[in-house]
């Protein structure tokens, strides 16, 4: 495998820890030339040893951004229909990546909520394929270095308290928790009851 590229670095860990890790981080979107910004809150992890991930039966066309390395964008279709954004964690040629389940808004609501027909507070981010379309992604965005505009992903503070939970809307490798999230947003997706 290649040598980690040193801007992401922080990224280069067990897929688990850079799920955790991104907690906190931020995403800026410039799609369109509009600006919109948002807090990580919840993410998931997924690597080529998991039947979940689609890097279980190796590289293809589909999931080939997965396997470029660490600050790579991997954005797939759900349903055929929503954009679901992938950051990819692990040096080149690993095939792991993290899932992006729900994000908090800071900049751009107005847009965010134009782009999600009018849906407000946590409706406009606490999903997969809600961020997608609030933040503008779409596959276009897929092998992007998060570096550079238009989707740019800056590194954050892990919150104080993070929740490990098993996955959510997959129906293989459920028992592995790998599934973090941000214990004092509201925007998470769903919750752990105590």
């Amino acid at each position: 495998m290649q040598p980690p590229d040193p801007r992401w670095a922080w990224l280069d860990v067990p897929v688990e820890e850079a799920a955790r890790r991104l907690l906190g981080c931020r995403l800026i979107s410039e799609v369109g030339g509009d600006l919109t910004s948002a807090r990580i809150v919840e993410t998931e992890a997924y690597s080529p040893d998991d039947p979940a991930s689609h890097t279980f039966r190796g590289p293809n066309k589909r999931n080939a951004a997965m396997f470029l390395g660490a600050g790579h964008a991997y954005v797939y279709l759900s349903h055929g229909i929503h954009s679901c954004l992938n950051i990819v964690s692990g040096r080149a040629g690993a095939g792991c990546g993290v899932l992006i389940r729900a994000v908090e808004p800071l900049e751009g609501g107005g847009l965010m909520r134009l782009r999600r027909g009018g849906r407000d507070g946590v409706e406009l981010s606490n999903g997969p394929g809600k961020l997608g379309q609030a933040l503008g992604i779409n596959l276009g965005l897929t092998g992007h270095d998060l570096q550079a505009p238009p989707l740019r992903l800056l590194r954050g503070a892990e919150p104080p308290r993070v929740v490990v939970t098993t996955r959510i809307g997959i129906s293989k490798g459920v028992e592995l928790p790998r599934r973090f999230y941000d214990a004092e947003s509201r925007y998470v997706s769903k919750y752990v009851r105590a």
